[in-house]
């Protein structure tokens, strides 16, 4: 029987995966710490939050160890494409045209950027012939 996806993350929840992904496994500790300091939370609640992404199954916890260290269940590719597969059903009627349309002309994308989308666009293409 497959096992049936997580939700999707809150903002919270993935500001505390992209600590993880950018950091690896963790304790509360180490991802409290990783946390811009505006952002001004506290200890308890990324505890809090971890917990509850634990039950979900955004983040496995190894509970081995004195402290806990949690890791993204997921990594980022794949959270990151199932949120804009959500995005683009819920938003822009199952459009990829309007969605990079809207997101390009939201704000500037950089000379580099721009030369991405074109190197990926042409190995689309390149795919299908």
């Amino acid at each position: 029987m497959a096992s049936e996806e997580p939700p999707l993350p809150t903002e919270a929840e993935l500001e505390l995966l992209g600590v993880m992904w950018r950091l690896g496994p963790s304790t509360v500790r180490e991802i409290h710490t990783a946390l811009p300091p505006e952002r001004d939370v506290r200890y308890t609640t990324v505890l809090k939050l971890l917990q509850i992404m634990a039950e979900k199954g955004l983040v496995r916890r190894d509970e081995s160890r004195r402290a806990h260290v949690y890791a993204p269940a997921a990594n980022a590719s794949r959270t990151q494409g199932r949120i804009v597969a959500d995005l683009l059903e819920r938003a822009f009627g199952g459009s990829a045209s309007r969605l990079v349309q809207q997101a390009l002309s939201s704000r500037p994308a950089s000379d580099e950027e721009i030369r991405e989308i074109r190197a990926f666009l042409d190995s689309l293409e390149g795919g299908r012939s």
